[in-house]
């Protein structure tokens, strides 16, 4: 199959070539990574835009093989991987750098998969499902290691343990906040809530739990009581996403309310909690929960959009970085790799992954 040169769409700048790269013979699953050059034509000759900032093949990379809408997407620990979860019911292995092949296909669960950790490890990779189950899957091995049961309806979001034993964290529309131990079938322990959760987060040090819900408040957990240390308003809209900075000591939040919000999460910090709200990620009349998150150093915060971009702001002002283009839908889950370069990738309704770096 020879390269195939398609007409230059109007995503990610207005002079580019974009080239459907033949896939490698380690492809499972007859996806292929299109590759999005910054380009100018010069004299016949083909020459680079925009100085590059990554070991990435191309400035951007479109990942296609999703069936369905795409979900959840995560760089592994050491950021060579990327694990995507989607409405196809599949998670989907790929690398982040060469061909962007995609590896593996994992698949088993019989409803939509909403969210995924990787282990600390690399080795593992962790799901949570609209069948309502949680699952742990065998990267050496490509197999399902076991079904984690217990909720009783859709598993919205997850989360795993930072350090000590490693712990899974779940919210469901059942109300509950799940517990396990990946070893085990069945759940450690619940916290009853009210509400359908529709996202947690847990503390690094594994004391305090934070979770989100309909009911639009922020609720900060004591694990060892089982209750409510105190409770975080100001969002107007249900909770769609839930990340702790780096350095433990920031909260950060989306909402159906269309706005990103930060908190001061120390544990001697003012009553009013709330630091700043980041504006520009409109949610969508799709209502999708749409996730934001840190860079590795707690300078940057991205969220996915309604509007179909991907929207990158500085953390510690508010300002707006960068408003990506490129998807075509709903932009559900946008993560920065866990390296020094300044990758992302971002998961949308469109059914594709885009992998690009941003400039210095």
């Amino acid at each position: 199959m020879s390269a195939e040169k398609r007409p230059a769409s109007d995503a990610f700048g207005s002079s580019q070539m974009i080239v459907k790269r033949q896939r490698s013979n380690g492809d499972l699953s007859g996806s292929n990574a299109v590759a999005v050059v910054n380009s100018t034509a010069q004299d016949g000759a083909l020459i680079q835009a925009v100085p590059r900032t990554s070991g990435l093949q191309a400035p951007i990379l479109e990942l296609t093989g999703h069936s369905g809408e795409v979900f959840a997407t995560r760089f592994d620990p050491t950021g060579q991987h990327i694990a995507s979860g989607s409405m196809d019911r599949s998670i989907m292995l790929w690398r982040t750098y060469g061909e962007c092949e995609n590896y593996g296909i994992l698949n088993g669960h019989k409803g939509a998969v909403l969210d995924l950790q990787w282990s600390r490890d690399s080795r593992v990779v962790y799901s949570a499902s609209a069948d309502a189950m949680l699952a742990s899957w065998d990267l050496d091995t490509g197999l399902r290691i076991r079904r984690h049961v217990g909720h009783e309806e859709v598993i919205n979001c997850m989360d795993v343990s930072k350090r000590g034993e490693e712990l899974l964290i779940s919210g469901s529309d059942d109300g509950s906040i799940g517990i396990w131990d990946p070893r085990q079938k069945e759940a450690v322990d619940y916290i009853e809530t009210e509400f359908p959760v529709t996202a947690v987060t847990l503390s690094e040090a594994g004391n305090e739990l934070y979770s989100g819900s309909i009911d639009n408040d922020i609720k900060v957990w004591d694990l060892r009581k089982k209750s409510v240390a105190y409770t975080m308003i100001g969002h107007t809209d249900t909770i769609t996403s839930l990340q702790i900075s780096p350095d433990s000591q920031t909260l950060l939040s989306n909402s159906h309310d269309s706005t990103v919000r930060t908190w001061d999460i120390r544990p001697f910090a003012p009553t009013d909690r709330h630091i700043r709200t980041f504006d520009g990620a409109p949610t969508g009349l799709e209502k999708n929960l749409i996730r934001a998150s840190w860079d590795p150093q707690g300078q940057k915060i991205a969220a996915g959009s309604g509007d179909r971009s991907v929207v990158v702001w500085e953390a510690a002002t508010g300002k707006l970085l960068y408003k990506l283009p490129g998807h075509k839908g709903t932009v559900n889950d946008v993560r920065f790799s866990p390296t020094s370069e300044p990758i992302i990738v971002s998961a949308s309704s469109d059914r594709n992954l885009m992998l690009g770096e941003l400039g210095k």
